[in-house]
């Protein structure tokens, strides 16, 4: 009843949305949830959207109906839920996985309900744990290809998933700590495909998850350990739901927790990775939120007006502009310290920030923008503006991608956001639509910045901009293109640089389709073509190509049709030539700005005579274009190696994407023109090196008229090539060497002329089928030498012509239009997809006769030919010197080949089986289709019993679904057997060759290619051509077409032929899918043994064609692999013991590099011979089988890898997809009882070859032994048994083996044996324990916390400062930023130890009895012997890591050796502690004891403490040096690390009551000890609760003499004042309730206690004193030199990590006079470069707004008080930054007074600081928005010049004019005085002409000032004059691009000219 329901359903949607099923291409807004009406009917459509292109619709044959697709997709659904529920999921669901792929490939829908069922599975699968991790890679990737377009399915309407799933798997990665210790043997997911997985789940997480999230997320952000804050704001980014929550709940609002996630943004400042991860997760928010009703929308989108400035100022960040002497406002420590939390980072690449940005804001535009100046909109003009000069060409750096990309991004998501609310199609309110306002003001704001981009340096960038460009001109055509227009014009008359005409002809192409639509615009479209002419040209390539690209966009567009005819009114081109000269003329005269308003200053009459007029002069256009080509084809180089990717290539391969369009569009009256010039061009011209780009044009010529075009050709040519052959004795001999001799070429330009004039034209060859006929007999019998391969060629394209089935219709317009005829109306036209007529070329019975004819004559004559060649009747000898044998062989197989290929769409699969002799393995499809290739399992598991371990079936598995795809013949047709029979004698003779020449003529390896080619063909062109890759190539080059005309939210909007060709593909889509794994025949068989054979040939050629044949194969066959790798291991085997070195390698790589790995991975019939050929190949003596082998050894380890033996999935999910009314439980049964059997076979195998390999590995040289030892370890390490003892010898042995490779290697095998021992005992000993991450730890308690009670988190704290304690926490999160329930901790004193079962028992007893005093004196020994190079000398965490196992044992009393064995064993090894080696082995050995007693009982832990903490200390206070402190700083890292500080309470107590010592001179010993005490705290973060004393200790000794010393404190201070800070909330509800009641962005964490204020002051006044107390220009150090390095180091660390905020307040009234007072002292460079890189800080540190008025005020009052002009001349640096950075925060009367400030400073007595001003003040007006900056240029021009004209220097009096100056004379203060004040305003106003370095014109009001200047102050000697000369040069200089323009508005340039050059 329901699938009739379904089929009902399926009926009503095709009636109502007949117009067909295209998928989109888009990627749209998550819509909130809908209404549920019809949510029935809703179900069981197959989409929310009916498709586009009705594929079905257009195929020149009847297609399946509906219900056989259906029928089919329910019969892959059931064996998949076979697989699954038998637990084969390789190769059995795999296989339906493709199948499935396969239906949906074909442009079949499932319902969505089984959309939703499929996705559900899928999710299930690829998440399963247990599962292969390969496999789990096939399943993410199919549920990825159902859920790829969002309008699937609707999020939380017709499916919501699960995230734990996904997170359970994320949290292995993240917080592995957390997740329990699945390291070890347990290979992990691939997390790159775990986040890819998280991008298209998100979307479907329910929203009513958000608040279990953060409950589960939040808990672990921390700062302390920063790598917590990391990992959570990366699972929030990527497992958040953004989509809107349903209607009612106030508390799923976003405003209820953005609050909370700005103030998580803000705990880490100076990062990049949070600013890039909050900007994704807010712009998901903005896009999501969009058309929900319910969540309020304002100006700033659903954010506040706080928020969003907050999100402006990030973006500026993370533009990183170069601001004056700015450092990056990111701090690399910051990230570095992300940890795991860079796994959760999206790929940059892939997800580049300016996507993340331009989504935020398009998403948060709406007509509330328009009118507040406070919006997004305006926001986002101030951005512009304030980047604006970055986005000019000459002013290019690393910038400049991201600008151009920012720019691409936003014009691209506002015009699919414009698109898609204008189909409905994005369901948003009406008052939040974009309307044209918006749009008007949108493309204004981007408008300048990218006329500059489409001119830039790098070309990422021109491409950016030249697509942003379209996209503006899409939307706004009048506002775009008369600047455009402006631009391209002079470019394309030559006045301009070549570089701007290169990017004026790619914009001329990108905007070619707006121009043909748009009134008024259209009629320069015909100029714009004859200007761009020149530009093909042979000397500039590249050009050529964008002419050529320019002139296909337009042929596409347009009709080449005179429109003047039968029009009385217009005659010529008259008309249009005056109107474009007076519309030029005009661009000229108004310049850049200029307003083309043709839609309100034209009349549609007028506009369209001066169109028609302008098409008069197509005809001579056409003539220039075809005679441009000829001359570019006469003179282009020779080519060079095929593909490649030269120009010449290129321009070659663009010539036919041209002409094709541009013949298609030509009226019948130029299409003659055209066909005479080129067929008088072809029959007149050999150019040999333009052979193949003459030949597409004649085949473009030919595609678009074929009878007109062969009956000119086709004489002509076959006449041209009797005249070689017979007149000049082309072809007559053959010739050494690739090169065409020069007296074929003629012959071979002919061939190649008619190959290509035949192929592809459909059934007008008929008409000359004796001709063609004949002379391909002619040329065959004939010609010899290079010119055979051409005449195959020709043959191979007649057959492809005469059998294929493809559209034969390249005309843009539809018949019955053309039929109407063309008028101005057609223009532009944009067909619609539903409503195409396409003509196919099916071909005719006559037709399929000519081609069997040919094809049988020619292969009839090739077999024969070969037949005598081989058995010596032919006339030609093999015997002697020459060549002409192999020629002669080889020329009869390239025919073959070819005739084979050409005729392949005739062969039909099931003819070929018919051909098979194994009709046995046949089985009645209908009662056992099970099995993915459609024959029964081997039941003959008894007489053979290896015969279970193959792989059932092959990989590579015959769909058992067929299609029709409009094949020709029927079986019983004598054609049909004619074909079959000749392609089977073809099989038969290629085997006898190969035996031939195997046997006579084993080094003709020129004969051997062509050989293997015709058997790859053979092979693989059956029912299409694959082995040219037809349907890769044209879906390639269709894509390369269409890419030009996607417009976002825009479906399918291509020219005709374009949409055509998209119907061709999907015939080819359809042959290929049915093309498909066939099973083998006996010839198959004999073909294949063949390949094998020759893939281990001793000649390299040989072996690589017969490999890649081989190859290509086995892929096509099934059961080809288990039959062709029997032979190549016994090759390999031969091999190895002949030592016959091209043999091993041959067979190595036809084995291991190729596809038959995998089978022999799965087929342990082969996989131990396999394994053992592999390992006695590692011993060969010879570098490349080395390297073979290095290169394998990967691949062969996975071989041992345990299989699947048992996967938890969620049964409700596979029973969704249960078979209707069939019952297939015995199936499954029968099934998983055969995999089980397989399983413990394969194992059984497994633990046999492991035994096997260990006895060799004791026994074998090294380099074998290190890989066997490899392999060994994936075969023998097992969950359940362990190991054998066989083994665990080996490996424990090993671990003290003399060579230093292979004990590294037993030691790590041995570490991952204990490690799983111990996992194991965790997980109670089950595996699915082991699966689901579930551990038992025995010390492991959750504690209850007291959240609720005021004291707690301070009683908390308190406990961590005693050396008692209840318990243990190692975690560094519970409690930091809030409390949960309870919290994770350890007990002090545990009572059970880890139960080891009796197997675990018996194996650490066997490991324990090896482990003897004398085992551990051995590898201590060689512990401390010297690393063989200085990379290895290091603390090694491996060797710790074997030895905390190796101890464990001891304790547990399992090992030989006891507790008093090791002590004097080490104290052996430390010796007297004079060398570095020996503290190294020390370190470690110590590491790994006290890492031993970690969980044990306090007695164990006591006994060994009292041991190692004496000599630590021994060693701590007298033992370090610069060589060994290294290795102790590691293992007190180790120690500490993420373990609770009072587990090593000893050694932090004493670490902690260190004392510093200012009379020692021992200052590394100081210093070290404090490097200690930092590294412990920084491992113990906010648990470290002994800082008191530190800090006491270090103020009081702030100046040490030492820098070592004062640098440890520097960083030490830091460290603690970093680790001190923590929030402590209750619980989440209080962290969002009180974030939410702080502000918009959340409280501002970070501020300073009172005791650290009181304490920085304290500092400061000290420094002071000393400051006060210091003789200047003392040149020894002093107490204020040494106190204030300490103090700078402390800050720089703080400044530069996320705390810095915590310092803001400081920074005005303390800092900065400090800081400049130190930069003055210039007896102390170190002091100096310290104070100004911390000066520098300051710009970097984020304030939020209104934080920064008193830093504001105090810059202010230095720049224009202090008595110092450095200080004055510093602060303007941290102005400039400033007002930068802060732009959207700061307020306008602050904007207003640093513009007061820095315009007085220009007065400043001091030339330096007027300098510095007047820099600074250019590039703060450059970077104002548009509103002050007007305002402040207008002021501050008044006010210049005004000074200027008000301070005129005195006349010197007459008397004097005369008399030489002696130059001695004194300047008096007043002239001093007015010197200053006319410098300063000629600054002042060259300041602002440099603010507009790149404006063209420039502004208004620059002509006067440069006139002003010029002429007031140019002649002025001493630096005004210089200034003005320097000032306007610059001017020039930043010009030159735009000179021609600029200087119409500044006509005084004989001004500029006359100071400059006088």
């Amino acid at each position: 009843m329901d699938s009739a329901r379904e089929k009902l359903a399926e009926l009503l949607q095709q009636l109502e949305g007949a117009r067909g099923n295209d998928s989109s291409r888009a990627t749209s807004p998550g819509g909130g949830p809908r209404e549920a009406d019809g949510a029935q009917d809703q179900r069981k459509l197959s989409r929310n959207r009916p498709r586009t292109y009705p594929y079905f619709r257009y195929l020149p044959y009847d297609v399946e109906d509906e219900e056989e697709r259906q029928r089919n997709f329910e019969e892959i659904l059931k064996h998949l839920y076979v697989a699954v529920e038998a637990g084969d999921f390789s190769p059995g669901a795999v296989h339906w996985t493709r199948e499935l792929r396969s239906w949906l490939g074909l442009k079949f829908d499932p319902t969505k309900e089984q959309r939703a069922k499929l996705v559900r599975l899928y999710y299930e699968l690829a998440l399963a744990p247990g599962i292969d991790i390969t496999v789990a890679e096939r399943f993410s990737s199919m549920f990825m290809v159902l859920t790829k377009r969002k309008h699937y399915l609707r999020p939380g309407k017709d499916i919501t998933l699960d995230w734990r799933p996904l997170f359970r798997e994320l949290k292995a990665f993240v917080l592995p700590s957390e997740s329990g210790m699945t390291q070890g043997t347990n290979v992990k997911r691939n997390f790159r495909t775990l986040t890819k997985l998280c991008t298209f789940a998100q979307l479907y997480f329910d929203p009513k998850e958000t608040p279990t999230m953060l409950e589960e997320f939040l808990p672990y952000y921390s700062t302390s350990f920063s790598e917590g804050a990391f990992v959570v704001s990366g699972l929030l980014n990527l497992l958040l739901p953004t989509s809107p929550a349903p209607v009612g709940d106030e508390k799923l609002l976003p405003q209820n927790y953005l609050p909370t996630f700005f103030h998580l943004w803000s705990l880490v400042n100076r990062s990049k990775v949070f600013d890039t991860t909050f900007l994704d997760l807010f712009s998901r928010l903005a896009r999501d939120s969009l058309p929900a009703e319910h969540i309020e929308f304002t100006e700033h989108g659903v954010f506040t007006s706080e928020q969003s400035a907050s999100v402006f100022t990030a973006i500026l960040r993370l533009l990183e502009i170069p601001v004056g002497q700015a450092t990056s406002p990111y701090s690399t420590s910051v990230d570095a310290s992300a940890g795991l939390g860079i796994m959760l980072e999206r790929d940059p690449k892939k997800h580049p920030i300016a996507h993340h940005i331009a989504r935020w804001i398009v998403m948060s535009l709406s007509p509330a923008c328009l009118d507040k100046q406070d919006s997004v909109l305006g926001h986002l003009e101030r951005l512009i503006q304030a980047v604006e000069t970055f986005f000019h060409p000459s002013n290019s750096g690393n910038w400049t991608r991201t600008l151009s990309q920012l720019v691409y991004y936003l014009a691209d998501f506002f015009v699919m956001r414009w698109n898609r609310e204008k189909s409905g199609e994005m369901e948003v309110p009406v008052d939040r639509k974009l309307n044209e306002e918006l749009k008007r003001r949108f493309v204004l704001c981007l408008r300048e910045v990218i006329f500059m981009g489409i001119y830039a340096k790098s070309g990422t960038a021109m491409n950016f901009s030249l697509s942003t460009l379209q996209s503006l001109a899409y939307l706004e055509p009048n506002l775009i293109l008369p600047g455009a227009l402006q631009r391209i014009y002079p470019s394309m008359q030559g006045l301009v640089e070549v570089h701007r005409t290169t990017s004026s002809l790619r914009a001329l192409q990108i905007l070619s389709r707006i121009m043909v639509r748009t009134k008024g615009f259209r009629c320069h479209v015909t100029t714009m073509l004859g200007l761009a002419l020149p530009g093909i040209d042979a000397n500039d390539l590249e050009k050529t190509l964008y002419t050529l690209s320019y002139m296909q966009s337009v042929c596409y567009s347009i009709p080449f049709y005179d429109l003047t005819k039968g029009k009385e009114e217009v005659s010529g081109s008259i008309l249009a030539v005056d109107w474009i000269t007076s519309e030029v003329g005009r661009m000229e005269l108004e310049g850049a700005n200029v307003e083309l308003d043709y839609a309100a200053a034209l009349s549609d009459e007028d506009e369209e005579l001066i169109l028609r007029s302008s098409t008069a002069s197509l005809a001579e256009f056409l003539s220039s274009f075809l005679g441009k080509v000829f001359t570019l084809l006469e003179n282009l180089p020779d080519a060079a190696k095929l593909r490649s990717g030269s120009p010449e290539e290129n321009v070659i391969n663009t010539l036919p994407a041209t002409f094709t369009p541009l013949l298609a569009t030509l009226s019948p009256e130029l299409y003659d023109l055209a066909l005479n010039k080129i067929a008088e061009f072809v029959g007149n011209h050999v150019i040999h090196q333009a052979r193949d780009a003459m030949a597409f044009i004649c085949n473009a010529l030919c595609k678009v008229a074929p009878e007109k075009a062969l009956k000119r050709f086709v004489p002509m040519l076959i006449s041209s090539i009797r005249t070689e052959i017979d007149d000049n004795g082309a072809a007559s001999t053959r010739n050494t060497g690739t090169d065409v001799l020069p007296r074929d070429r003629g012959l071979v330009w002919n061939i190649s002329m008619l190959s290509m004039c035949v192929v592809h034209v459909g059934d007008a060859v008929l008409a000359h089928r004796k001709d063609l006929f004949d002379i391909a007999v002619y040329m065959q019998q004939k010609c010899k030498g290079i010119p055979t391969v051409h005449v195959s060629n020709y043959i191979h394209h007649l057959l492809l012509n005469l059998t294929g089935t493809y559209t034969v219709d390249y005309s843009i317009y539809e018949a019955d239009v053309l039929a109407r005829g063309l008028g101005p109306e057609d223009w532009g036209r944009i067909p619609k997809p539903q409503d195409l007529n396409i003509k196919w070329h099916v071909p005719g019975q006559e037709e399929i006769e000519f081609a069997v004819s040919l094809f049988k004559s020619q292969a009839e004559g090739a077999l024969e030919s070969l037949k005598s060649l081989t058995d010596g009747t032919s006339s030609i000898q093999r015997e002697g010197s020459g060549k002409a044998w192999s020629d002669e062989v080889s020329r009869n197989l390239v025919l073959l080949r070819l005739l084979l290929s050409g005729v392949s769409v005739l062969f039909d699969i099931k003819a070929v089986l018919k051909q098979s002799d194994e009709v046995s393995d046949e089985v009645n499809a209908d009662t056992e289709m099970t099995h993915a290739n459609g024959y029964a399992l081997e039941e003959s598991t008894d007489e053979n019993p290896d015969a279970v371990l193959g792989d059932t079936e092959d990989e590579e598995v015959k769909p058992t679904f067929r299609y029709p795809d409009g094949y020709l013949l029927e079986p019983e047709d004598g054609l049909y057997r004619e074909v079959h029979e000749l392609r089977e004698r073809t099989g038969r003779l290629l085997h006898e060759v190969h035996q031939f020449l195997v046997d006579k003529h084993e080094d003709d390896v020129a004969c051997f290619g062509p050989l293997y080619t015709a058997y790859k063909s053979w092979f693989i062109d059956v029912g299409i051509e694959r082995s040219a890759h037809v349907l890769d190539r044209v879906t390639r080059l269709l894509t390369a077409d269409i890419h030009p005309y996607k417009v976002s939210g825009l479906r399918k909007e291509y020219p005709r032929p374009l949409l055509l060709r998209r119907a061709n593909v999907y015939h080819l889509q359809r042959l290929r899918h049915n093309a498909s794994p066939r099973r083998k025949s006996s010839l198959d068989k004999q073909l294949l043994l063949d390949l094998a054979q020759s893939s281990v040939s001793s000649y390299t050629e040989v072996r690589r064609n017969a490999q890649s044949a081989g190859e290509s194969a086995v892929k096509v066959i099934i059961g080809a692999r288990p039959l062709v790798i029997p032979p190549l291991l016994r090759a390999l085997e031969a091999g190895v013991k002949e030592n016959d070195f091209a043999r091993i390698k041959g067979a190595m790589y036809a084995l291991l590099f190729g596809s038959l790995a995998k089978t022999i991975g799965k087929d342990w019939r082969y996989a131990p011979a396999m394994i053992k050929a592999f390992l006695a190949a590692s011993t060969a003596d010879k570098p490349s089988v080395q390297k073979l082998c290095s290169g394998a050894t990967f691949q062969v380890m996975d071989f041992g890898r345990s299989s699947e033996r048992m996967v938890i999935l969620d049964k409700e999910v596979i029973q969704a997809i249960v078979p209707n009314g069939e019952d297939v439980s015995a199936k499954i049964i029968k099934k998983r009882d055969q995999i089980k059997k397989k399983r413990a076979t394969v194992e059984g195998k497994k633990t046999a070859l492991s035994e096997e390999l260990v006895n060799m590995a004791r026994n074998s040289h090294w380099k074998q032994a290190s890989r066997t030892a490899a392999i060994v370890v994936t075969l023998g390490l097992r969950f359940d048994s362990l190991a054998s003892e066989n083994l665990i010898n080996l490996l424990t042995e090993g671990a003290i083996d003399s060579h230093p490779g292979l004990r590294g290697l037993y030691s790590g095998a041995l570490v991952a044996l204990f490690s799983l021992i111990d996992t194991r005992a965790l997980c109670l000993h089950k595996y699915e324990n082991y699966l689901l991450d579930k551990h038992h730890i025995p010390a492991k308690i959750q504690v209850v916390t007291r959240r609720h009670e005021a004291n707690w988190t301070s009683e908390y704290l308190a406990s961590f400062a005693e050396a008692e304690a209840a318990y243990y926490v190692d975690h560094d999160y519970p409690g930091w930023l809030v409390w949960e329930k309870t919290m994770p901790a350890y007990q002090s004193n545990p009572k059970e130890d880890v139960e080891y079962d009796e197997r675990e028992k018996e194996v650490l007893s066997q490991i324990g009895k090896l482990l003897t005093p004398s085992w551990f004196s051995t590898f201590f020994g060689y512990l401390k012997q010297e690393p063989r190079d200085a990379s290895a000398d290091r603390f090694r965490m491996a060797s710790a890591l074997m030895l905390v196992s190796a101890f464990e044992l001891i304790h547990e009393g399992f090992a030989a050796a006891t507790f008093d064995d090791i002590k004097k064993e080490i104290v052996d090894v430390y010796g007297d502690g004079s060398d570095k080696h020996q503290h190294r082995a020390t370190a470690e050995i110590l590491a790994g004891l006290l890492g031993s007693t970690v969980d044990r009982k306090i007695e164990t832990r006591n006994m060994v403490w009292e041991f190692c903490f004496p000599m630590i200390l021994n060693i701590f206070t007298d033992g370090l040096t610069p060589e060994n402190s290294g290795y102790w700083t590691t293992f007190l890292h180790l120690l500490l690390q993420g373990r609770d500080p009072r587990r090593s309470w000893p050694l932090v107590e004493w670490l902690a009551t260190l004392k510093l010592d200012m009379s020692s001179n021992a200052a590394f010993k100081e210093s070290s000890k404090i490097q200690l005490l930092q590294q412990c705290i920084t491992d113990s973060g906010w648990h470290f609760q002994l800082e008191k004393p530190v800090v006491e200790n270090f103020r009081a000794h702030l100046d040490h003499p030492y820098k070592g010393v004062r640098e440890a404190m520097g960083s030490t201070l830091a460290t603690i004042y970093r680790t001190r800070y923590h929030e402590s909330y209750k619980d989440i509800t209080s962290l969002i309730e009180s974030q939410k009641a702080a502000s918009s962005l959340g409280t501002q964490p970070y501020q300073p206690t009172e005791g650290f204020s009181d304490m920085i002051h304290e500092i400061f006044e000290q420094l002071e004193r000393w400051r006060q107390e210091r003789t200047p220009g003392q040149q020894t150090p002093s107490s204020y030199t040494s106190g204030s390095k300490t103090v700078l180091l402390w800050l720089e660390s703080t400044m530069s990590s996320y705390e810095c905020t915590q310092l803001i307040q400081f920074f005005p009234n303390m800092f900065l006079e400090q800081l400049l007072h130190m930069m003055d002292i210039k007896e102390d460079q170190e002091l100096q470069s310290l104070a100004y890189l911390v000066f520098r800080h300051i710009s970097n540190i984020p304030h939020r707004s209104g934080e920064d008025t008193e830093l504001i005020a105090s810059l202010i009052r230095i720049g224009k008080t202090s008595p110092f002009w450095h200080q004055r001349m510093r602060v303007l640096i941290i102005m400039q930054i400033i007002y930068f950075r802060r732009l959207f925060l700061m307020s306008n009367l602050q904007q207003q007074s640093l513009f007061d400030c820095v315009a007085s400073m220009l007065t400043d007595t001091q030339l330096e600081v007027r300098l510095g001003a007047a820099t600074t003040l250019s590039g703060m007006i450059r970077c104002s928005p548009i509103t002050l900056r007007d305002t402040v240029v207008k002021d501050l021009n008044n006010k210049f010049t005004a000074m200027l004209l008000q301070s005129p220097l005195p006349k010197r009096p007459r008397k004097d004019l005369s008399a030489p100056s002696t130059g001695t004379s004194t300047p008096t203060p007043e002239h001093t005085k007015l010197i200053v004040t006319r410098h300063a305003a000629v600054l002042g106003l060259g300041a602002l002409i440099q603010a507009f370095p790149y404006t063209s014109p420039p502004p208004a009001w620059v002509p006067g000032i440069l006139a002003t200047l010029a002429n007031k102050a140019s002649g002025e000697p001493g630096m005004v004059g210089n200034e003005v000369k320097t000032i306007l040069a610059a001017f020039k200089k930043t010009r030159q691009d735009t000179w021609h323009v600029d200087l119409k508005v500044c006509t005084f340039f004989f001004y500029i000219s006359f100071p400059l050059n006088g």
